[in-house]
């Protein structure tokens, strides 16, 4: 497998590109050699299950506001602006009245919960992430940490598979 070839700080760069947060690359990068594709998901879905809230505010600063300016994107998340803008195609169009209420209520999450909102945005329009950001801003700060969690860790899912298809791994 390609990525077991690759040395030690290319893997951590491109999985910190992946998952953002230190433990996880970690945790991936010590789980060396893969005998398949199915074990790096496997492994990652594990070391995720483990992280704590400091680890989801790490790896939070990783992405972009959903509905953030696209100049920012490409300039804060270089490494990751065309994976980002993919998984928040839904947002660019929105009009404006959501994106300015997407902006306000990601703001009452930061300062509700200590970090930014994180949602798997892929596949999902404005509204519906508008909806959802809402509903959760109601969770207690322990549920929605977990919850932010898990999302964080369908995001890696699926960009482990933009570099699986990057790296060409079968």
């Amino acid at each position: 497998m390609v990525i077991n070839k690759l040395n030690r700080e290319t893997l951590r760069d491109h999985l910190f590109r992946c998952g953002g947060v230190g433990r996880w690359v970690d945790g991936m990068t010590e789980g060396r050699p893969f005998r398949s594709w199915s074990e790096v998901i496997a492994l990652s879905e594990a070391i995720w299950a483990t992280l704590d809230r400091n680890d989801v505010i790490e790896a939070a600063s990783h992405h972009p506001r959903i509905g953030a300016d696209r100049e920012q994107l490409k300039r804060r998340f270089a490494t990751t602006a065309v994976w980002s803008a993919g998984e928040q195609a839904g947002v660019a169009s929105a009009d404006e009245a959501v994106i300015d209420a997407l902006a306000n209520a990601n703001a009452d999450y930061e300062r509700r919960f200590g970090y930014q909102f994180i949602v798997c945005a892929t596949g999902k329009g404005a509204p519906e992430i508008l909806a959802i950001l809402r509903e959760r801003l109601s969770n207690d700060a322990n549920e929605e940490w977990r919850i932010a969690r898990d999302e964080l860790a369908k995001i890696c899912t699926i960009r482990l598979e933009k570099l699986r298809n990057e790296l060409g791994q079968q």
